[in-house]
């Protein structure tokens, strides 16, 4: 580790203390609503000795979760409140190494998620989607192992621009042929991720469209078209939900590269706020995480009252 001087705090702005306060809130409650997802899943994991396909994405994208706001909750505290200590090599090297890694992994899992939905919900008579059926269940570990070989290029690339960032003591980019090539791997990863869920969800949106249709015109049963309705309208708000994450996601990869740290806190607020909010939502669309939830608060709801 280099030699420099003692870091001292920094004059916290009440921008800078609020901005704090509130990511540390969201960060405490995302964890522990991951937490839960990962903990029920090991448990259900050590009983029945097994994982089904759903599980080991749920399993990874939660795991990907809490380690994603943890090392991204430690950059923006040092960033405000202790940022000499950011220039302590190789601590911002690292930093933005772990917080890449894990921020595009959790967009591979997402990516995962929706494509692995999209295959087992959606109903096409095409041959490839009809082999994609049958095999996705085997190409499920496969999709987990490219998507941590996948984050784990994508925090080379980044721990190699900020390294070089910090030898040459650049405050900004300059486009060269080195950075340029690191942008275009990093680019086309985030791309291709955004991509996935959007055309996943694309399909998958127009086969339950398609099957509702169906259902309209040989007057099915009115419960079973409000589930496709349902299924359709949880499915648009996961899309709007992605795409506002991935907005902001490219905006604060963008200010950070500029070293500008003039970003909005509600920017800040909705990144953070993301993992917990879409982990809880899937908690709700899993009966088997929706029972345990609702059997751990009524656990705890009794122990309070009887205290």
């Amino acid at each position: 580790m280099e030699a420099c001087h003692s870091p001292q705090q920094s004059n916290v702005t009440s921008y800078g203390a609020t901005a704090v306060a509130i990511i540390t809130l969201e960060v405490f409650a995302g964890m522990w609503i991951n937490v839960f997802i990962v903990c029920v899943l090991c448990i259900g994991w050590i009983k029945k000795k097994t994982l089904n396909s759903n599980e080991k994405i749920l399993l990874l994208l939660s795991c990907s979760r809490i380690s994603d706001i943890c090392f991204s909750w430690v950059y923006h505290f040092l960033s405000i409140i202790y940022p000499n200590y950011l220039y302590v090599h190789p601590i911002l090297q690292l930093l933005t190494f772990f917080a890449n890694f894990f921020i595009f992994l959790n967009l591979c899992g997402f990516a995962c998620l929706c494509f692995f939905y999209c295959i087992k919900i959606a109903n096409f008579r095409n041959s490839v989607f009809i082999y994609l059926k049958v095999k996705i269940d085997r190409m499920v570990p496969w999709l987990l192992l490219g998507s941590g070989l996948s984050a784990l290029a994508m925090g080379i690339v980044i721990y190699d621009i900020t390294e070089t960032m910090q030898s040459k003591n650049l405050t900004t980019i300059r486009m060269d042929k080195h950075f340029f090539s690191s942008f275009f791997l990093a680019g086309f990863g985030y791309a291709a991720s955004f991509m996935a869920v959007l055309f996943s969800a694309l399909f998958l949106l127009f086969s339950l469209w398609r099957h509702k249709s169906k259902m309209q015109k040989n007057s099915m049963k009115d419960l079973s078209m409000e589930a496709h309705i349902r299924a359709m309208k949880l499915i648009l708000s996961f899309l709007v939900m992605y795409s506002i994450n991935f907005v902001c996601l490219i905006l604060t990869g963008i200010y950070n590269m500029k070293n500008e740290h003039t970003m909005t806190l509600l920017v800040y607020i909705y990144l953070y706020a993301f993992p917990g909010v879409h982990s809880l939502i899937l908690i709700f669309s899993n009966p088997k995480l929706e029972k345990a939830l609702l059997k751990t608060l009524s656990s705890v709801k009794c122990k309070f009252f009887k205290k």
